[in-house]
């Protein structure tokens, strides 16, 4: 079963074309391509053909949804070295967050939906680790949406560059204050790929997507990281590890 998932995950490397994916894990249509941004960011990658990107957060650790880090799979980070040649990292350790529920969306019950994976060694230039905002966005506001997803719904081909939309915010948090709501306009935002992917104020990275409601750049769904500060810190922590937040 390993051989087999590992096979697929170099296919997917060396091709650079990841297959079609079922369920949640949501790239960014109605984007432009932002290769300058891409220093933050890389590509989850699962035996079973699922795609995700993930936030670069510390040297040796990546932020990502949850639902990207499904168990029973072989999981590798996927990131061109300095020289461009593809790399395929396996994890040294991952942490599904404990208020992540996989039967949440179809049972409609409250899930925070993030993981961390730490790699055995630091990621090399140009990757940087990206800064954190505990900020609450605001209904109106509009926020930088990336991933490595696909840029047209149903194209598998169209995987594998990083883009970024601005996508207004239609709902803060609501009362569980742990989501933000955002919908684009001309069908701009998440799509398959993107799931694990920053969703970026001025000021950092806010929220991690997470889902896509209906048709890709319809309604996109961000778990928010102010509320999940303690948990993320803690965690990188106890890998000797720690995230640059925009303010103490």
């Amino acid at each position: 079963m390993a051989r087999t998932g590992l096979g697929r995950l170099a296919l997917l490397m060396g091709v650079a074309v990841p297959a079609p994916i079922m369920g949640p894990a949501h790239a960014v249509v109605g984007g432009d391509p932002a290769p300058e941004a891409a220093s933050h960011a890389v590509m989850v990658l699962s035996s079973n053909g699922g795609v995700c990107t993930g936030v670069v957060v510390a040297p040796g650790a990546v932020l990502t949804a949850g639902h990207c880090l499904a168990p029973r799979l072989v999981h590798r980070v996927h990131y061109k070295d300095a020289a461009g040649a593809p790399v395929l990292a396996e994890p040294a350790a991952q942490a599904v967050h404990p208020g992540y529920d996989a039967g949440a969306i179809a049972g409609r019950r409250r899930s925070i939906d993030l993981a961390l994976v730490r790699l055995a060694a630091p990621l090399p230039a140009p990757f940087v680790p990206a800064t954190l905002s505990a900020a609450m966005p605001r209904a109106g506001e509009t926020l930088t949406v990336s991933g490595y997803g696909v840029a047209r719904p149903g194209d598998p081909r169209s995987t594998g560059t990083y883009r970024q939309a601005g996508v207004p915010v239609v709902e803060p948090y609501g009362p569980s204050r742990i989501l933000v709501w955002l919908r684009g306009a001309k069908g701009a935002g998440a799509c398959q790929g993107d799931s694990g992917g920053p969703v970026a104020a001025d000021m950092g990275v806010v929220a991690v997507a997470a889902w896509v409601g209906g048709a890709c750049g319809g309604l996109s769904q961000g778990v928010l990281l102010g509320p999940q500060r303690a948990w993320i810190d803690a965690t990188l922590a106890g890998w000797g590890l720690a995230a640059r937040w925009d303010r103490p």
